[in-house]
């Protein structure tokens, strides 16, 4: 996982996941990864390598865009890893896999399998390991 930052796209907020390797940038909205270069970015973009760093993320887990939920794979008390699956969302008529954006335990589930939710409603909350705390 790389540096998660809150873009807002045709009116609509969404938390993307951007990664970077060389000249090649990695953004992934709602487990859908897209791969693109920006002609003469060099060294525009801050690069982010390894664990740690004092950045706090946000363990809250909101719809970016308006669907329906088809499986919720976590439940309040479960330890969750950066990068694993908790949900499945269908928008647009694709299904998307849902990512914990950091390791912890999940304190909140605010939805359930068939539900219909709105954009930029949370989800899912985890809260994140003690180890990188400030």
């Amino acid at each position: 996982m790389g540096e998660v930052r809150k873009v807002i796209i045709d009116g609509e907020e969404f938390d993307v996941d951007i990664e970077i390797e060389g000249d090649t940038y990695r953004a992934t909205i709602e487990g859908q990864t897209f791969e693109f270069q920006i002609p003469d970015s060099k060294g525009s973009a801050p690069r982010k390598r390894g664990s740690g760093g004092g950045r706090k993320r946000s363990g809250t887990v909101s719809a970016s865009m308006p669907g329906k939920v088809v499986t919720v794979e976590v439940r309040i008390g479960d330890s969750v890893s950066e990068g694993e699956t908790i949900l499945i969302l269908e928008a647009m008529k694709m299904q998307n896999e849902v990512a914990a954006p950091i390791s912890g335990t999940v304190t909140e589930v605010h939805c359930e399998d068939g539900m219909n939710v709105e954009a930029n409603v949370p989800l899912v909350v985890i809260e994140p390991l003690m180890q990188d705390e400030d």
